[in-house]
């Protein structure tokens, strides 16, 4: 992508865009020095069915200089590895189960599919965040693990759909999604991707669960050592929830 000029502005159009929706709402938090107010969750979303790799990397950097705005802490490089796949994912997977159809929901089954991309890349970036903080001993995984699913959710619910059906046919009339910029962009077999879509909801599937039981208290595993259960439980998610998040990404990989 990098090689490719207009990829590359599609990159830093992207990034400007959600940085400059983001900042504005950094004064309206949900949970004071968590989270705030994000209707900004909706460009990643928009961007990455227009742009693909490009909004990627846009959703990353964009977060990164709303981070600036809001007080940078060690937390930021997860943020920045959880917005990556916020804006790498819906594209990856609409690729395989959207038939060559515009992600513009205009039917039941549309919608579902819609719903399915957003749900996977909401979850993995709250993973991440989540796993990431909890790690670091900044905040449980329980907190921020459930929040920005929520966040993300309801911008890519609410907002989304409506920007999309406004943007998405004049972008393919103008053959500027990313299919027409690259189109040496050409994605795996589609046998591959499936089994990257099952061992993607494995994983984050599996590491939202684990990380909620762990930061919370209600499963104690018991063949580790209870040094290893108390709070803040950094130890027990990274012996039971990294190999998941490992999982999640192999099945990003096959993609």
């Amino acid at each position: 992508m990098w090689r490719n000029t207009r990829m590359v502005v599609l990159c830093a159009i992207s990034a400007a865009l959600y940085a400059a929706v983001l900042v504005p709402f950094k004064v309206v938090p949900l949970i004071p020095g968590v989270t705030e107010l994000r209707p900004a969750n909706a460009i990643p979303v928009v961007c990455s069915f227009l742009f693909g790799p490009a909004a990627a990397w846009g959703s990353a950097i964009g977060n990164m200089i709303g981070d600036f705005f809001g007080g940078a802490s060690p937390g930021d490089i997860f943020g920045f590895f959880a917005n990556l796949v916020y804006g790498l994912v819906p594209f990856k997977v609409w690729e395989t189960i959207g038939g060559g159809e515009s992600p513009v929901p205009r039917s039941p089954l549309g919608l579902a599919k819609y719903v399915f991309a957003c749900l996977l890349a909401s979850v993995l970036c709250a993973d991440l965040v989540g796993w990431g903080d909890n790690l670091l001993a900044i905040r449980p995984f329980a907190m921020l693990g459930n929040v920005i699913i929520l966040n993300n959710m309801a911008s890519a619910m609410v907002l989304s759909p409506f920007i999309l059906a406004a943007v998405y046919p004049r972008v393919r009339k103008g053959r500027m999604l990313y299919q027409d910029v690259m189109p040496e962009l050409t994605p795996p077999p589609a046998a591959l991707r499936v089994a990257g879509i099952a061992l993607l909801m494995i994983g984050e599937g599996g590491a939202w669960a684990l990380g909620n039981l762990l930061s919370t208290g209600y499963w104690v595993p018991a063949f580790l050592p209870a040094w290893m259960n108390a709070a803040p439980h950094d130890k027990s998610i990274a012996i039971l929830v990294s190999p998941l998040i490992l999982l999640a990404f192999a099945g990003l990989a096959l993609m």
